[in-house]
């Protein structure tokens, strides 16, 4: 039996009937008309991403685009290319005439106290160079690992721009993690610079990030340098609490200042590591998913411009954090690779108001905005007079990434930040994919609320029972059935690992996500969360992205969380934990009306058993939702590991409601 496969009245995803064709005035201008694509690059996949590694610069070109050797790929295999020069030098030096980007705004920042920097692409050139002649008077080598720990603030790109400039590897650690989710990913990597900053803001606090960097280096043993950006210039107190080490610790500004302006780039081979990132929120050993130079840069540099629509006057923002693979995909390399004006905000959405990220778009003229769901329904739960108190018009293309985005959501989000006239672009893809996989193409893909729609061209994306068959209809596993440039080409020091987790499924040629879906009679992908997020309730497989989108439907829900319970009759009993939009309260008539809701959108079978509401979810510093933590205080265990939570409170908060709830 397909562990994924439900009952047809189970399918709540399936009746989404509400359509949305790219609108007119959009379509007129987007990048992409040709609705013969899929098929051109699903006849010859090579040729298409080939056509699109040619858009790059490469200091030698590649003498084969694929070597593949199920379960490890080479692309443009001898190809030597540079990741800084793909995403500095050539707007500086190669553009002329009216499309000249040299003074063109690369990096527009604005930090969360109302600080404010603008780098045009010849201010990032010189930085770049710069950052790249101090690793290399510290020791740094081509190959060597650089860890970076750092708010969001421009230094960051400069940082890993820098290391790819002399071909040494990045490994971006997420500034919100703790000292020993650092210290253990500098042990793996062995790295042998450190990056990071006296401090950043969050929510009007200043997060002391060297001071944690201290506790993290204490294990350390192949640091030999600490850089250290001073993040207002002059208000360092590290030296007075003796967090600034003699010799091993410098300043960023003093460095720079005795850097010389021009670096020569390394030449780097298409397949030499560009960076390795640690997946979040595994327990043990991490997990060093290794991207390479060629592939990857090809991968983000075709989805950017395709699936962002971008144009030169765009201005363009994506919310992630670069510790993140969207940041580094969607921040730094995608769009920079394109030449497109860059905008990076430090802080929280709710500092000092709930208004803040919509006045940002009004600030700044953004006009493509990329972020999660589970900000979205943030917002919805905070209410539409927040996003009434700016002027939203200039957006003209909406993104969504990170976890399956409920219907509802969508519409909020199409309806009052994207004024029912810009086009969703709703993403499907992994850290180990390195780009977008699955998504509309704005300009020609009609739209279905919910629904990441179909593969990228020249990306085979199918759905796969137990057994590798292709599943037409009902629900299976996300496969990948053929190499594409920016996957993952192993995990750091541990291919076994890389091989048993990706490619042992079906066999060493099929790529295994990990992810639950169904596709639809247009062959549209439904993506139901991870496959560990699905219950059994009475011999019934139900996805909790399906009973949350249910939940989520009901007018009063913000946002919702599903996980399963043991029961001793049923198997699994539904758990969901709830919260309200503004202006609606906690009550047992709602109780009620919500499980009624649910069964009138799915059926009996997924009543939830229990409605706990709580204020706020536990939420990875990402924006994803920790179930697994959620199932423990179903179960009534103790808690597992809290330290990748944005507010490890929450947990604690929600524990001793739902013990209170249960009498116990």
């Amino acid at each position: 039996m397909n562990p994924l496969n439900q009952d047809q009245n189970l399918e709540v995803l399936l009746q989404e009937n509400r359509r949305f064709l790219p609108p007119s005035s959009f379509q007129k201008s987007a990048n992409l008309h040709d609705f013969e694509i899929y098929e051109k690059a699903a006849n010859d996949p090579e040729t298409f991403w080939a056509g699109w590694a040619r858009k790059l610069d490469w200091m030698q070109p590649w003498k084969k685009v694929l070597e593949w050797k199920p379960p490890h790929a080479k692309w443009f295999v001898d190809g030597k290319i540079n990741a800084s020069v793909n995403c500095v030098d050539r707007h500086v030096f190669q553009d002329a005439g009216p499309n000249a980007k040299r003074n063109k705004a690369a990096i527009i920042w604005e930090g969360e106290p109302g600080d404010t920097r603008t780098l045009t692409y010849f201010d990032l050139y010189r930085e770049v160079n710069q950052f790249a002649n101090v690793l290399r008077k510290l020791g740094v080598k081509k190959g060597d690992r650089v860890a970076i720990y750092m708010p969001l603030v421009p230094e960051l790109m400069v940082a890993c721009l820098g290391c790819a400039r002399i071909g040494a590897v990045h490994s971006v650690v997420f500034g919100g993690f703790s000292a020993e989710a650092l210290r253990d990913r500098i042990q793996d990597a062995e790295a042998k610079v450190l990056i990071t900053a006296d401090f950043g803001w969050r929510r009007g606090q200043k997060i002391s990030l060297k001071k944690m960097a201290d506790q993290a280096l204490a294990e350390t043993p192949t640091i030999q340098h600490v850089i250290v950006v001073e993040r207002e210039r002059g208000h360092s107190t590290l030296h007075n609490e003796g967090h600034f080490k003699e010799g091993r610790d410098h300043w960023w500004h003093e460095l720079m200042a005795q850097s010389p302006a021009y670096a020569e780039p390394e030449e780097t081979d298409a397949e030499d590591m560009l960076f390795i990132l640690y997946t979040s929120g595994t327990t043990g050993k991490p997990k060093g998913i290794v991207h390479t130079t060629g592939g990857y840069l090809t991968g983000v540099y075709a989805t950017t411009q395709w699936v962002f629509d971008l144009k030169d006057q765009d201005v363009y923002w994506c919310t992630a954090d670069i510790g993140w693979i969207t940041g580094h995909s969607y921040v730094i390399y995608g769009p920079l690779s394109n030449g497109a004006t860059v905008f990076i905000y430090e802080g929280a959405p709710d500092y000092p108001d709930k208004d803040r990220f919509w006045k940002l778009i009004e600030k700044y003229g953004v006009s493509v905005f990329y972020t999660a769901p589970t900000a979205i329904r943030t917002f919805m739960k905070w209410g539409v007079d927040w996003t009434k108190r700016a002027d939203l018009s200039s957006l003209r293309l909406l993104g969504s990434v990170g976890e399956p985005i409920n219907p509802e959501a969508w519409m909020w989000y199409h309806e009052h930040i994207g004024g029912k006239r810009c086009p969703v672009v709703d993403t499907w893809w992994q850290t180990e994919t390195g780009s977008i996989m699955i998504t509309p193409l704005p300009g020609i893909t009609t739209t279905k609320p919910g629904s990441a729609t179909v593969a990228f061209p020249g990306i085979s994306a199918e759905v796969l029972n137990e057994k590798g068959e292709r599943v037409e209809n009902g629900g299976g596993y996300v496969a990948i059935t053929k190499p594409w440039p920016s996957m993952l080409r192993t995990l750091y020091k541990d291919d076994a690992r890389y091989v048993k987790t990706y490619w042992s499924k079906w066999g060493k040629d099929i790529y295994f996500a990990g992810d639950g879906a169904r596709r639809d009679d247009d062959g549209y992908f439904w993506f139901m969360g991870r496959v560990d997020d699905v219950m059994n309730v009475a011999g019934h497989r139900i996805g909790t992205m399906e009973v949350e989108s249910a939940i989520v439907d009901h007018p009063s829900v913000a946002e919702s969380a599903v996980v399963g319970k043991n029961h001793e009759i049923k198997g699994q009993a539904i758990i969901a934990f709830v919260t309200l939009k503004e202006g609606f309260t906690p009550s047992e008539d709602l109780v009620k009306e919500i499980k009624n809701h649910v069964v009138k959108k799915i059926g009996s079978l997924a009543r939830p058993e229990d409605i706990l509401f709580s204020a706020d979810l536990p939420k990875t510093r990402s924006g994803k939702i920790m179930r697994r933590l959620l199932r423990d205080i179903a179960e009534g265990k103790a808690l597992g590991d809290t330290t990748t939570l944005a507010d490890p409170a929450v947990i604690q908060r929600l524990k001793a409601q739902y013990e209170e709830s249960e009498g116990g």
